[in-house]
C-alpha cells in the first residue's frame, strides 16, 4: 500500500512537471512569484527579492530553473519561488481592461491566469489554493508531531528533552493553533460558489495566535545544527527514515519537514495579497482581507526582523572579542542589535572633564570605548550605560546650569532612580539628531521584544562564542591581540539555508561601518620584531632573527653605512 501512495505521489509530481514544460514549451508565458531572496554574486544565476515576478523559461531541471526579470536572465533555484494560482492555458486576460487603458497592450503578459475568467472565477482559484495548502500543511504538521516527535519521546537512550526542544521547538503549539484556525476556514468556505467564501475574518481573529511562529522560527536555527550533529551518527539516519517509513511520509528529509512552518508563515501574505488582487472591492469579504493582509505582513515582518537578528549575532560576539579590556557581562546576556554608532563628548558629572568616546547603542544598553592614541582602528573598554534605566533628555543650546559649560547640539541620559547626569555632545547637530532616532528606535525594540517575549538562548550564545573560537582557529590569531581579525564574508543563502526576508540597511553593514582596519604597515611588523639590546649601545644586535634598520631613517645626521642598529620592542602603555 506505502509502494502505491509513493508511487501515487510521484505520478502527481511528475504530471506537474510535465505540465510547465508544456506550456513553456508551447510558448506560453509560466510566471513565478519569489517567496525569498536569491541574493548571489554568481554571473550565470538571477538575483531577484521577495515578490518579484519571474518568468520561467526553462523548468527542464527539477532543482534549478532557468528565469527573466527585465533583460536579465539566469539561473535560478526552483524552491525560492512558487507559480502563480491562474496560470492556464493560452488565453491572455481581459480584453477590457486594456481597453479601458489599465493596462499596456503592448506590454508582455506576466501572468497566464490572466485569462478571460470572469474576476469570481480567478478569487475561486485562490480560495481554493488556501484551503488546499492549508489542508495539505495540517497533514504536515500531524507527520511531524505523530511520526518523529512522538517515536523521539520513546528512546529515551537516544534523545534528551533538551534534544527534543532544541529540533522540534514549539511544533506542537503550531499543531494545535493550525488545527482550529483551519476549522474556523473551513466554517467559512462555501464548497459550491468558493469565490462566495469570506475567510478575512478568520485571519484577523486569529492574528494574535501566528505570533507563536516567532518562536518556532527563533529557534529554527539551532534545530538545524542539532540535527546536523545527530546525522554523523548512523543509528540517527537510520531512526528518521524509519520513522517516516511508519508514517508514510512522502520522500522528504526531517529538516524539509521543519522547515514547513517557516514556510508557511512568510507564504501568507503572498496569498492574502493576491486574493485581495481578485476580490472586487463590493464584495462582502473585501476590507476583512485587506485588514487581514496587513495584519500578516506585520507579523511576518517583525518574525523575520527577529530571525535577523537572530542570524548577526556571531557578529557581536566576534565584535566583543576585538574590544580590548572588556569588563562584566557580554553584549550577548541583554542585547541582540547593534542600533547606531558614532564618536562624541561625553561629560559624565557636573564639572567633569569632557571626553571624547565612541559609543556603540545596543538595544538595552549604551556601550562607550575609547580609541588607542597611536593605532586609531584598536578600541578599549570603558564602560557602559543601562538604557532600561535612563531616559533621553532633549536640549536647547546655551549655558547648562547642572555641568556649568556652555553647549552646543548636546542632549543628556537622566537616570529616573538615582538622578544622575550623562552630558553628550556631536558634532552637527544632523548628528545629534540621528542619536535622538536611535533611542527612540532602541526604545521601541525594546518594547516590542518585551511583547512577543523576543530573546537569545543559552543555546543560541554558546553558539555564537564557538563561533569566535573557531573564526579565531582559522585565522590563527588570539581575540587577546591587539588587531582583531576579519570578519568572515557572508555566506551564499543557498548554502546555509536562509530564507528570511531583510528590509533596508543590514546589520553587516553598520558592522562594516565601524570595523577596525586590517591592513598593517611593513614598517610595523618590522618595529615589533625588535628588542632592547638592539638599542644598548650596541653597533649590531646578536639575535639574527631581528631586522636591521638604518638609522638614517629616524637620524638624519647618522651617515655612516655602518650605523645599522635594531630598535627596542615597542610598547604602548594604555591611557
Amino acid at each position: 500500500m506505502f509502494c502505491a501512495i509513493k508511487a501515487l505521489l510521484k505520478c502527481k509530481k511528475s504530471k506537474g512537471k510535465r505540465r510547465i514544460f508544456q506550456l513553456i514549451s508551447g510558448g506560453s508565458i509560466v510566471s513565478a512569484e519569489a517567496v525569498w531572496d536569491h541574493v548571489t554574486m554568481a554571473n550565470r544565476e538571477l538575483a531577484f527579492k521577495a515578490g518579484d515576478v519571474i518568468k520561467v523559461l526553462d523548468a527542464s531541471n527539477k532543482d534549478w530553473w532557468w528565469g527573466q526579470i527585465d533583460d536579465e536572465e539566469g539561473w535560478f533555484p526552483a524552491s525560492f519561488v512558487r507559480l502563480w494560482v491562474n496560470q492556464e492555458d493560452g488565453v491572455e486576460e481581459g480584453t477590457s481592461e486594456v481597453q479601458n487603458g489599465h493596462l499596456d497592450p503592448s506590454a508582455d503578459c506576466l501572468c497566464l491566469g490572466r485569462t478571460l475568467q470572469n474576476r469570481d472565477q480567478m478569487r475561486a482559484n485562490v480560495i481554493n489554493e488556501i484551503m488546499s495548502t492549508e489542508r495539505h500543511y495540517i497533514k504536515h504538521l500531524k507527520d511531524i508531531c505523530e511520526g518523529y516527535l512522538k517515536q523521539c519521546r520513546k528512546r529515551r537512550d537516544m534523545f534528551s528533552d533538551e534534544q527534543l526542544k532544541v529540533i522540534f521547538g514549539n511544533i506542537e503549539d503550531i499543531y494545535r493553533f493550525q488545527m482550529g484556525f483551519v476549522r474556523d476556514l473551513e466554517k467559512q468556505y462555501n464548497n459550491e460558489d468558493p469565490h462566495l467564501s469570506e475567510i478575512g475574518p478568520c485571519f484577523l481573529e486569529h492574528q494574535d495566535g501566528f505570533w507563536i511562529y516567532s518562536e518556532y522560527c527563533n529557534n529554527h536555527l539551532d534545530a538545524c545544527m542539532e540535527l546536523s550533529k545527530l546525522m554523523k551518527d548512523g543509528r540517527y539516519q537510520h531512526f528518521f527514515e524509519a520513522c517516516r517509513l511508519l508514517q508514510q511520509m512522502i520522500d522528504i528529509a526531517i529538516d524539509g519537514f521543519l522547515l514547513t512552518p517557516v514556510q508557511k508563515i512568510c507564504k501568507y501574505p503572498l496569498q492574502l495579497a493576491e486574493l485581495l488582487k481578485y476580490t472586487a472591492q463590493d464584495h462582502s469579504d473585501y476590507r476583512y482581507v485587506a485588514a487581514a493582509l496587513a495584519v500578516m505582513r506585520n507579523v511576518t515582518q517583525q518574525i523575520n526582523e527577529r530571525k535577523r537578528r537572530l542570524e548577526n549575532i556571531d557578529k557581536i560576539a566576534q565584535w566583543q572579542a576585538s574590544v580590548l579590556d572588556w569588563e562584566g557581562d557580554d553584549i550577548l546576556d541583554r542585547s541582540s542589535e547593534l542600533i547606531y554608532t558614532g564618536e562624541m563628548s561625553w561629560i559624565y558629572q557636573p564639572y567633569g572633564r569632557n571626553q571624547q568616546r565612541v559609543f556603540f547603542l545596543f538595544d538595552h544598553q549604551l556601550v562607550l570605548c575609547k580609541k588607542d592614541l597611536i593605532r586609531r582602528d584598536i578600541l578599549y573598554y570603558k564602560g557602559r550605560i543601562d538604557m532600561d534605566k535612563y531616559e533621553v533628555v532633549d536640549i536647547e543650546d546655551g549655558r547648562d546650569d547642572d555641568f556649568n559649560v556652555s553647549m552646543k547640539n548636546a542632549f543628556k541620559l537622566h537616570n529616573k532612580e538615582t538622578d544622575e547626569m550623562h552630558l553628550f555632545f556631536a558634532k552637527k547637530l544632523e548628528e545629534k539628531l540621528r542619536w535622538l532616532r536611535a533611542f527612540r528606535e532602541e526604545r521601541k525594540m525594546v518594547q516590542e521584544d518585551e511583547k512577543i517575549g523576543f530573546e537569545i538562548s543559552e543555546n543560541q550564545k554558546r553558539q555564537a562564542a564557538m563561533t569566535v573560537r573557531k573564526v579565531s582557529k582559522q585565522k590563527g590569531v588570539s581575540y587577546s591581540r591587539s588587531v582583531p581579525p576579519a570578519y568572515p564574508p557572508p555566506q551564499d543563502p543557498l548554502n546555509q539555508g536562509q530564507y528570511m526576508v531583510t528590509d533596508g540597511i543590514s546589520q553587516s553593514q553598520v558592522f562594516e561601518f565601524t570595523e577596525p582596519k586590517r591592513s598593517q604597515s611593513p614598517f610595523w611588523q618590522n618595529f615589533s620584531r625588535t628588542c632592547k639590546n638592539c638599542l644598548d649601545g650596541a653597533p649590531v644586535c646578536q639575535d639574527s632573527r631581528h631586522t636591521r634598520i638604518s638609522t638614517s631613517l629616524y637620524s638624519p645626521s647618522s651617515t655612516s653605512s655602518n650605523a645599522k642598529q635594531c630598535m627596542s620592542d615597542y610598547f604602548i602603555k594604555k591611557t
